[in-house]
C-alpha cells in the first residue's frame, strides 16, 4: 500500500514521463501540442485519460451543465460515430448518462483497458503507453476535421 502523498507522486510520474514520451510526437496538423492536456477548444468538451490502481480507460467527456445542450452535443458525435470509430479502428461504447465520484452528471463515450494495471506499479507503464498512445493519436486525427462541426458550442 501507498501512502497517499506516495500515490499521488506516482500519478504525477507517470503522467510527466507520458506526456515527455509523447512531447516527440506532433499533432494531425505538425504542431507540438500537450497531449496529457488537450484542448478540443470547446467548453465542456474533454478528451480524459485515467488510470488507478486496477485498470486504464480514455473516454470523450461531455460535462455540460445543460442537459439539453449536453444532449445536443452527444447527438453532433453520433452524426460523426463511423467517421469516429474508423480512426480508433474499435468500437467505444456510448454512456448517455455517467455520474462521476462528486454525482455530476456527464456524457461519455469510451473504452477501458480490457486487462488490470495499475499506474502505481512502473512494470505496467509500458502497456498503459500503449493504451493511450494510438488512442489519443487516433482521436486528434478524428478531432482534426471533425472540430468544424462542434464551433456552435462555442
Amino acid at each position: 500500500m501507498y501512502s497517499k502523498e506516495e500515490a499521488k507522486k506516482l500519478k504525477e510520474q507517470f503522467w510527466t514521463n507520458f506526456g515527455r514520451f509523447m512531447s516527440l510526437v506532433p499533432n494531425e496538423e505538425g504542431i507540438k501540442i500537450n497531449w496529457v492536456n488537450y484542448k478540443t477548444t470547446i467548453k465542456h468538451l474533454y478528451f480524459r485519460m485515467e488510470a488507478d490502481n486496477k485498470t486504464a480507460s480514455i473516454y470523450i467527456e461531455i460535462s455540460h451543465p445543460d442537459e439539453g445542450i449536453r444532449e445536443l452535443m452527444l447527438t453532433q458525435f453520433q452524426e460523426y460515430e463511423k467517421i469516429l470509430h474508423a480512426e480508433l479502428e474499435e468500437e467505444w461504447i456510448w454512456n448517455k448518462n455517467h455520474y462521476d465520484e462528486y454525482g455530476k452528471n456527464t456524457a461519455r463515450i469510451g473504452i477501458e483497458l480490457d486487462k488490470k494495471v495499475s499506474v502505481f506499479k512502473t512494470e505496467d507503464w509500458p502497456t498503459l503507453i500503449r493504451f493511450f498512445k494510438p488512442r489519443m493519436i487516433a482521436l486528434d486525427r478524428f478531432w482534426s476535421n471533425a472540430k468544424y462541426g462542434f464551433e456552435l458550442f462555442k
